[in-house]
């Protein structure tokens, strides 16, 4: 996985599914936050799955935080996956 932050735009290419993975999202969304922005975009270029630590970072950030979330995901199997955790609407996912 390879990710970058530019300002609250966070683009991640390549398959989300490790602890260190986890970590380093973790880290740039801790960045975001501690910049003082109200909102993040989270781009997932090509992931095909998502871990549920990675999904619980993302209800922190927008429950605990108070974050705007926007999750833009480019892969269809990635998206269906959200749409039958119901977390579409959370996390204000749209296909790109």
């Amino acid at each position: 996985m390879k990710i970058r932050r530019d300002d609250n735009l966070i683009t991640i290419e390549g398959n989300i599914k490790s602890v260190s993975d986890y970590t380093e999202i973790q880290g740039h969304l801790q960045s975001v936050i501690a910049n003082g922005d109200s909102s993040v975009t989270i781009k997932i270029v090509d992931s095909i799955s998502i871990t549920s630590s990675v999904i619980g970072i993302f209800l922190k950030v927008i429950k605990k935080d108070g974050i705007a979330l926007s999750v833009q995901v480019g892969n269809r199997h990635l998206y269906d996956l959200l749409n039958e955790l119901n977390l579409l609407a959370v996390f204000n996912v749209r296909q790109i």
